[in-house]
């Protein structure tokens, strides 16, 4: 023990007057059993490298002897995350926090541990052990679900996913994690500021990322945001989901495919046509489905929207997306009077309720009343139950169209910095000239850009608002 109370550093760690690369060396010949967690806390104390420690952690001990380890407790039953800080020993306290959480014969890291952790880490050194990171997210979620508190991780991933990534626009691996978490305990509401941020950078140095990772997150995005009957932005991360290139289509996109259209229908009265990126195989797949027989019955078959519902309500139900189902058909009757407006100038509250299936006058007229108080329709109600549609007037406010440029410009520095990442990816470049050479496109690609010059910047400040 030095006066700190520490254990006295092995010959191997900082304080020697060997080189990093002669440390690392040294570490990685010792023996099983000349490694304690003694001196692997002495170690984590005494290097001031994170990438020379991260050499050493991860070959002081083969990867068994090495969890088992760092997943022990000091002589003296002393919990060794009582020596360490997360803004001093970062790397250190991911490596030994992870393994206790995913060892099962380990003494559990007490939760105060684990969120001082999430909120005090330094990032630039946990970026050094991206693993150890889905490690300590995964075994987070773990831990909490032991507990019988699954909401008990929101929190700690939270300030976890706030502060790892360069910004919240960078995909990672607990991205996916803290989604799922959000959605099973119908805690919607805190994954609005990560959904906030759209995804528009993977980097694999940043995280273990896998393909399924990207489409449980916009999956488990859109089930949120659906929650929140935020449906533009659900629709959105849904198509993302569901029409993510791979070599083959997977089930969640399926899933996702089904709450797509439902979510169209319920926002817009109306499917979209799918994505040219999406597998040929989902669409055929889900006209098979009774959810393709509820898209086109939709919105003025409306008995027949019901008798689909009962007939395959169990289905509905077991797929989770009776809730989405029912909030359909409840808002068929005002996606069918919007037709009508297209096709009629005038029309009793009678004729409208045959055509929408509501026999009810009164139910008529409060449902054209709401739609005209909601800005949904634009029409007049005389006094005789007669209808009068119009066009609705077009109205523009500056703030509206400054708004609009805003995000305009913003969206075209975006596209500007992502096609000049592009230009530097060799891979990218290699098969972008070879398809040009086999499609016989034309003259091979300008070596200083794969886009040649493309305008950006103020663009929008010659547009003005009369």
């Amino acid at each position: 023990m030095n006066q700190s109370g520490l254990p006295t550093p092995p010959p191997t760690s900082a304080t020697s007057t060997t080189s990093p690369a002669q440390s690392s060396s040294n570490a990685a010949g010792q023996s099983a059993s000349d490694v304690s967690l003694a001196s692997i806390v002495a170690t984590i104390t005494s290097t001031s490298s994170p990438s020379q420690l991260n050499q050493y952690l991860r070959s002081c001990a083969s990867k068994d002897v090495r969890e088992v380890l760092l997943a022990s407790i000091l002589p003296g039953s002393q919990d060794p995350l009582t020596l360490l800080n997360a803004r001093d020993h970062t790397l250190g306290m991911l490596y030994i926090l992870s393994a206790r959480l995913h060892t099962v014969a380990s003494d559990k890291p007490l939760w105060h541990h684990i969120e001082s952790f999430c909120r005090d880490f330094i990032p630039e050194h946990a970026r050094v052990a991206p693993d150890r990171v889905t490690l300590l997210a995964t075994g987070i979620r773990q831990f909490a679900e032991v507990e019988g508190n699954p909401k008990l991780a929101i929190a700690p991933l939270s300030d976890l996913l706030a502060k790892y990534p360069p910004t919240l626009s960078h995909l990672t691996t607990i991205h996916p994690i803290f989604l799922t978490i959000c959605v099973a305990t119908r805690h919607f509401s805190a994954a609005i500021p990560v959904l906030a941020h759209s995804i528009t950078t993977i980097d694999l140095s940043l995280s273990d990322l896998t393909y399924y990772d990207n489409l449980v997150y916009h999956y488990a995005g859109g089930i949120a945001l659906a929650a929140l009957k935020n449906w533009s932005a659900a629709e959105e991360l849904f198509e993302i989901c569901a029409s993510s290139p791979g070599t083959a289509a997977s089930a969640i996109q399926m899933e996702a495919l089904k709450k797509l259209v439902l979510v169209q229908l319920i926002y817009r009265g109306k499917t979209s046509p799918p994505s040219k990126y999406m597998h040929p195989i989902l669409m055929r797949l889900f006209k098979a489905t009774p959810y393709a027989s509820f898209t086109n019955a939709y919105p003025l078959q409306r008995d027949y929207l019901r008798t689909i519902v009962e007939n395959e309500q169990q289905l509905f139900t077991n797929e989770r997306t009776l809730g989405l189902i029912t909030q359909a058909l409840d808002r068929a009757p005002r996606w069918a009077i919007k037709k009508l407006t297209t096709t009629y100038l005038t029309l009793h509250l009678s004729d409208i309720g045959r055509e929408v299936g509501i026999s009810d006058e009164n139910r008529v007229k409060s449902l054209i009343l709401s739609m005209i108080e909601c800005s949904e329709i634009s029409a007049e109600l005389s006094a005789d139950g007669t209808v009068s549609f119009s066009d609705p007037p077009v109205k523009f406010e500056k703030t509206d169209v400054d708004r609009v440029l805003s995000q305009a410009q913003q969206q075209d520095a975006l596209l500007v910095r992502l096609e000049k990442e592009m230009e530097r990816n060799k891979e990218y470049l290699t098969k972008a000239v070879k398809s040009k050479d086999d499609a016989a496109w034309g003259p091979a690609m300008d070596e200083d850009g794969a886009f040649g010059d493309r305008p950006s910047g103020n663009w929008a400040e010659d547009m003005s608002f009369a």
